[in-house]
């Protein structure tokens, strides 16, 4: 078995900047009451015709292969995590696979929400560790405002998300030590309603108690319907406080759980980029392991949630900022809809 790296490291935000002022132009919020409630001050929207998931995509892994010193002739496999893609189907890999004239290598897309890349990361890890590939295209991208309903009935969710790609290329590690140690991925349905959009989809209103009007006819009418937008069912839908009591449980225990499996304690990360689900989740968690400011990246600030895109984006701008050096404890650590979660420890 051979243990898998990050060669590059990569990531994409689009230009437009639309602050908490901003937005209050739209709904009923204001800077104070976003910041309070997630520490976001701003955050960047994709141009709306021009810009994709797959685009932003494109973009960051630009970046992380130049970074990792290969061409799209050394891909040879693609994963593509996001919530948000181009088409219902198909997925957005075989989108970048086409765009960036790759070879016809194999396209995994991963729907695991805000843990996304990270249960991407741990796929790619597997596939390096048996030899299957050599060199693994990993991408976490979203393009939120296009679904985001920007009127107060949804402020406690439309203010929280942004649009960006991170991206990293996956390689076999070639020093001892190095590379990624170890993954830990996890999920518990019972409360899968409670952050999700519900619509469309083929579920019939089987999961729901709250049951928007269907079509009386025989067959077909069940994916979409008027009545489900008209109402704003079709809209995503979440209860901030019950996924903010889950998340500050499950993110120091994923945490604990790979430094554990690695003989490590929290003393000895040099750097945890968690998920950039909310501010304040980040700072409970970094108080709970006893981690000072310079032990835990954060970019929320600048760009709000960014869901599959969040861990790759901050992981990307901490390298760039000189914080991950070669020889580095990295903790990854991610919660979202699902619920799932998810870590994992890098040897950098």
């Amino acid at each position: 078995m051979y243990r898998s790296k990050i060669a590059g490291i990569g990531h994409y935000v689009p230009n437009n900047v639309y602050t908490n002022n901003d937005l209050s132009k739209f709904m009923e919020t204001s800077d104070e009451w976003i910041q309070e409630r997630t520490g976001i001050k701003e955050r960047r929207f994709a141009d709306r015709y021009e810009e994709t998931t797959t685009t932003m995509g494109i973009e960051a892994a630009k970046v992380a292969m130049e970074r990792a010193g290969v061409t799209t002739a050394d891909i040879d496999f693609i994963i593509f995590a996001t919530l948000s893609p181009d088409y219902y189907f198909p997925g957005c890999g075989v989108l970048l696979q086409r765009e960036m004239g790759m070879k016809e290598i194999g396209a995994l897309d991963i729907r695991n929400q805000c843990s996304g890349f990270v249960y991407a990361l741990s796929v790619a890890d597997q596939f390096i560790k048996t030899g299957m590939y050599q060199n693994i295209l990993v991408v976490g991208s979203e393009k939120h405002s296009f679904a985001m309903d920007f009127e107060t009935r949804s402020r406690n969710v439309s203010v929280i998300f942004g649009d960006g790609a991170g991206a990293a290329v996956l390689q076999r590690a070639n020093k001892d030590g190095q590379g990624i140690l170890s993954t830990h991925l996890h999920s518990d349905g019972a409360d899968a309603e409670i952050l999700a959009m519900h619509y469309p989809g083929a579920h019939a209103n089987k999961w729901l108690k709250d049951k928007p009007a269907f079509p009386d006819q025989e067959l077909g009418g069940l994916f979409i319907t008027n009545e489900q937008l008209e109402s704003g069912a079709a809209l995503p839908y979440m209860d901030g406080p019950a996924v903010f009591k889950k998340a500050v449980v499950k993110f120091p225990e994923v945490i604990n759980e790979a430094l554990n499996a690695n003989n490590y304690t929290a003393k000895d990360i040099d750097l945890l980029v968690p998920h950039q689900a909310n501010l304040r989740i980040s700072q409970y968690v970094q108080q709970l392991l006893g981690l000072s400011d310079d032990k835990v990246f954060n970019n929320i600030q600048k760009y709000g949630n960014t869901t599959a895109a969040s861990v790759p984006i901050a992981l990307s701008e901490a390298w760039e900022a000189g914080k991950v050096k070669e020889g580095d404890l990295i903790c990854l650590a991610a919660f979202g809809s699902g619920f799932t979660w998810a870590s994992a420890l890098i040897k950098w």
